[in-house]
């Protein structure tokens, strides 16, 4: 065996009882390793001190070693321009790449330029892992262009049937139920949805269906006076709640279809001198870590935004890999704060 002092990958593989093969796809994250292997050879590279040698591991495989995170754009008024839900999400996949062997370049998504020359054939990476798109029906065409030119690529959306590319998403639907079924248990009858319920964001559509689809079981019918459009803006919530409160329509429960537009709600709801949840119930969606910080905390269904960044990772290292991947719905869960 080699030196203490400069293991290398035929080390583990003695250790670990595989072939050194084996070793070098379970480092790289190949997901044709299972995951109890590719824990233990993963426990005893950190225990030798090995490190992949990235430059030479790339340049065999004629490959960066680096994957490129495209955040969309959000008009957001603070200027931060990513939204908080990615910005959570962003730890994991640092922490998923860097296990792998992997850097990450971050940008955002120019909708004027072309993203597989820029980054794939350029060599700047070896595949794309997309966050956001706004309106669906216009990123439908980017999508199209992804996959006809062969770029590798993943994305965190809706899991759509048109297939356009790997989507990795949280079950909406069930969120929506999970949401509807905690306002009806709390008494609450008349419930409000805040957030755009069509197929250009399909993502609030999904919630939105779930959220009726449990009315519904309920013996309630869900009256669509009370579905107000608004996108991922606290401001957006603030106007959209301001009109029902000026449709003067009753509604004793509000279920936004994100922890910002829930954010708006809330502070319209107070300057209308409406106690919460006293008069009206509050849910949000996604869990950012504002949510906790709301006055008073936010009930919200939360998305594992871990487990989102370690699966958007790994599912396009099998991309790159040529390894065939699945469309996969990670199950949100209804987290009771003090706004319902």
């Amino acid at each position: 065996m080699a030196s203490p002092d400069k293991p290398t990958s035929f080390d583990i593989a003695a250790l670990a009882g595989v072939s050194q093969p084996t070793v070098s796809r379970a480092l790289r994250g190949d997901p044709t390793v299972n995951e109890g292997t590719r824990k233990r050879i993963e426990a005893i590279a950190a225990q030798l001190g090995y490190k992949v040698d990235k430059n030479a591991s790339s340049l065999r495989r004629g490959q960066s070693s680096t994957l490129a995170l495209l955040f969309f754009e959000d008009p957001l008024p603070d200027g931060t321009a990513i939204n908080p839900f990615f910005l959570a999400m962003l730890g994991s996949i640092l922490r998923t790449c860097a296990k792998r062997g992997y850097d990450l370049l971050t940008s955002f998504q120019q909708l004027s330029s072309n993203w597989h020359k820029d980054y794939e054939d350029a060599r700047k990476a070896d595949g794309l892992i997309l966050l956001g798109y706004g309106d669906y029906e216009l990123y439908r065409a980017r999508l199209q262009d992804l996959v006809r030119q062969g770029t590798h690529f993943v994305r965190w959306g809706s899991v759509e049937l048109d297939g356009l590319g790997t989507t990795i998403g949280c079950d909406n639907m069930l969120g929506g139920r999970l949401a509807a079924a905690h306002l009806l248990a709390q008494g609450r009858r008349r419930l409000a949805f805040i957030g755009e319920a069509t197929s250009h964001y399909p993502e609030f559509r999904d919630r939105y269906h779930g959220f009726c689809d449990i009315q519904l079981e309920a013996g309630i019918e869900p009256d669509p006076r009370l579905q107000t459009g608004a996108l991922s803006i606290e401001e957006s919530g603030f106007a959209a709640t301001r009109q029902l409160l000026a449709n003067q329509l009753p509604f004793d429960a509000i279920f936004a279809a994100s922890d910002l537009i829930a954010m708006g709600a809330l502070r319209a709801l107070q300057e209308a001198g409406k106690s919460v949840p006293g008069d009206i119930s509050v849910v949000g969606f996604d869990d950012i870590p504002a949510a906790s910080l709301t006055h008073p905390p936010l009930t919200t269904i939360a998305q594992d935004y871990n487990a989102a960044g370690e699966m958007l990772v790994d599912t396009l290292i099998g991309e790159i890999g040529n390894h065939s991947s699945e469309m996969r719905l990670l199950p949100p869960r209804l987290v009771v704060r003090r706004t319902s």
